[in-house]
């Protein structure tokens, strides 16, 4: 939770949110306004949520969140649906933290799907308006239109991901313009280089035609090459006519009248099976369930008084039920037990026609599924595509050879499921037969003993008490799952505020050392400014005496060198006036050593003068190391107290550091 919610500050205090929050002022804030920073942040998804939550009731801020972030695709955890809606209301942090920290992390990801739905979330319009021709026609636009914005984001999307932009064209456009002028220069070179050649006219009329005829040559093995792709291309053309001219003949051959009119017939009784019994089956369980979903979401909370109150009433109607029971077992009527016979038969073969049907309805979406893939491969295919080579044609000749030996066998399966289809079709109008039979003689002998329409009540009353224990075990099931829910709530929330009892204690007495550090950090602070400019003057100071120094020492260094050197070309030149005869005469030997005795003089003292001061520089020099390493240690600090939010502990860690240095 923590690692949670130091992420949503983070998000929160970068662009474009700019909150300045710490993770104290984050939790401590109210729940409206945290429902607003919720908002805030839906509203960076969709402009169209930038609204102050203030003016807006609870309920409608509910329904907008909900409808948003269902959009957005934001799963609810623990199927907390109820929970969920109240924590919006409420402002409930265990609600709005999570919410946060999921849309957090895939702004960009959220934005696009929030455009995207502006335009990709079709309108419901109800079955009964779209019989009306203008209505059809308008909806069918409409489904095109949007069928045309995906086309068109989808191309919008490659062209953004295929890596041109205009910087990079002009980067390319200028460098292209740059080799331009290095091939124009270079050819201006070449041509003034082959002036100077005898026959050059003639040598360069040859190499253009050389350069022309490999041109053409390779243009011709291009044609060449598209040639074999096309010869190729209509070899295989050739070959799939060839196979399909070799279906159809098959396929005409079986198309005699009788096996037309019978598949004809077998097609009529699967569609009218379809329409007439399964279709509506399947329309009046959907109804039924949305009717019982809408019930359940128009009726309010449940207490714990209404859910005792259920649980009664569930209990009498199950002892009532179990009471009809025992009554319907104790009488034992035998023309109810050669009825069940029939019955059980007729529901076996009605499953077994529901699901042959359900699997003749998925291999027709199947095959309608395939059937528009291969248009839309055709519609995009052209005919200058890659041709398959040798390899990959064997792989596909392969391929299609196993997918034809399973075609086969499905095949043969399907006309094994037909002609069970046709024997069990044949079973059961036997037995309706036998059952209308059995019907007739039951309502006679009803007539004689004067109890005309007992088997229809019994009937129904079976099939109501079947519809209610079903609906029973739901609202049971639905029941324990909310008493459930809410006593995980209750435990959770006692649990949440144990656990942040001693937190809230400890955050008082921190606060309250918080302002005690503040004030003494403000005091050092103070004290180590004024330090810190004092020793920045001593060293201003210090650098430009070290300055001064060794440009003084550059200098002394440059006349003892220009002095030793007058005083060697003088004493060169005086052995020269003497024709090398006496090399070097006394008078110019004492004033070299003259010369030498005052430089090692100077320099003897200005090393006592450095050595005399190489204590208080060295000294200077170590309180700016000092001063340096108390720059970083603040630095460390504050960059510390941005991470941990903490200003405490990071003001008492750098008294400690200052205490040190």
């Amino acid at each position: 939770m923590s690692e949670q919610l130091k992420f949503i500050v983070e998000q929160l205090n970068k662009e474009p949110f700019k909150k300045n929050f710490n993770l104290v002022m984050f939790d401590s804030l109210e729940p409206i306004q945290l429902l607003q920073i919720l908002n805030d942040v839906l509203a960076e998804i969709d402009p169209k949520q930038s609204i102050d939550i203030r003016e807006e009731m609870p309920e409608q801020t509910v329904k907008r969140m909900t409808s948003l972030l269902g959009m957005l695709k934001y799963k609810l955890q623990d199927n907390m649906s109820d929970s969920f809606q109240q924590g919006l209301v409420t402002g409930s942090k265990s609600v709005i933290h999570p919410i946060l920290y999921w849309l957090l992390q895939r702004v960009p990801d959220l934005k696009k799907r929030a455009y995207l739905a502006r335009f990709l979330v079709k309108l419901e319009v109800p079955a009964e308006f779209l019989h009306d021709d203008i209505v059809s026609d308008t909806y069918h636009q409409y489904e095109e239109l949007v069928e045309g914005f995906k086309m068109y984001h989808k191309e919008c999307e490659q062209l953004r991901t295929s890596g041109f932009s205009t910087a990079e064209i002009r980067r390319d456009i200028s460098a292209m313009e740059e080799e331009k002028d290095q091939l124009i220069k270079r050819v201006e070179r070449l041509k003034k280089r082959v002036e100077s050649v005898s026959n050059h006219q003639w040598m360069l009329k040859q190499a253009r035609q050389l350069r022309m005829e490999k041109e053409r040559e390779e243009s011709l093995a291009q044609q060449k090459q598209q040639q074999k792709n096309q010869l190729f291309q209509a070899e295989q053309r050739l070959l799939r006519s060839q196979q399909q001219l070799k279906d159809m003949r098959q396929s005409a051959a079986d198309a005699n009248p009788e096996s037309l009119t019978r598949r004809l017939e077998e097609e009529i009784k699967i569609n009218t099976y379809m329409v007439t019994e399964k279709l509506p089956k399947e329309l009046e369980s959907l109804r039924r369930t949305l009717q019982y979903l809408q019930k359940v979401a128009s009726e309010p909370a449940m207490g714990q008084a209404n859910i005792r109150e259920l649980e009664d009433r569930i209990k009498d109607v199950d002892s009532q039920i179990n009471l009809l029971i025992e009554k319907k077992m104790l009488r034992n009527d035998p023309i109810d037990d050669k009825l069940t016979l029939y019955r059980q038969q007729a529901s076996i073969i009605s499953r077994k026609k529901e699901s042959k049907a359900e699997e003749l309805q998925e291999a027709r979406e199947a095959l309608a599924t395939a059937e528009k893939e291969m248009k839309q491969r055709h519609s995009q295919s052209s005919p200058e595509e890659e041709v398959i080579r040798g390899d990959e044609l064997k792989r596909l000749v392969a391929k299609l050879r196993s997918k034809g030996t399973a075609y086969k066998k499905k095949r043969q399966e399907l006309s094994e499921l037909n002609a069970e289809y046709g024997v069990l079709q044949r079973t059961e109008e036997i037995l309706r037969q036998k059952h209308e039979a059995v019907q007739e003689k039951l309502e006679a002998v009803e007539d004689e003993k004067g109890i005309s329409g007992y088997s229809n009540t019994q009937e129904e009353l079976e099939r109501v008490s079947a519809i209610k224990t079903e609906l029973d075990e739901k609202k049971g099931r639905t029941l324990e799952d909310m008493s459930e829910m809410v006593k995980r709530l209750n435990s959770l929330i006692v649990e949440k505020k144990s656990a942040l009892a001693p937190i809230i204690k400890e955050l008082r007495s921190l606060r309250q050392r918080r302002e005690e550090l503040s004030q003494e950090y403000g005091e050092k602070k103070t004290q180590y400014e004024s330090c810190a400019a004092g020793l920045e003057s001593n060293r201003s100071q210090l650098e430009q005496e070290v300055k001064a120094l060794r440009e003084e020492m550059a200098q002394k260094e440059n006349q003892y060198h220009y002095i030793n050197s007058m005083s060697e070309v003088k004493i060169l030149r005086s052995c020269c006036s003497n024709g090398y005869r006496n090399l070097f005469s006394f008078s110019s030997l004492f004033l070299r050593e003259v010369i030498q005795i005052k430089m090692l003089s100077k320099l003897r003292e200005e090393q006592k003068m450095v050595k005399e001061n190489h204590g208080a520089n060295m000294e200077q020099m170590k309180m700016w190391r000092d001063l340096e390493q108390l720059m970083e240690c603040k630095a460390r600090c504050f960059i510390k107290a941005q991470n941990q939010g903490s200003v405490g502990h990071v003001i008492q860690d750098e008294a400690k550091d200052m205490l040190v240095l």
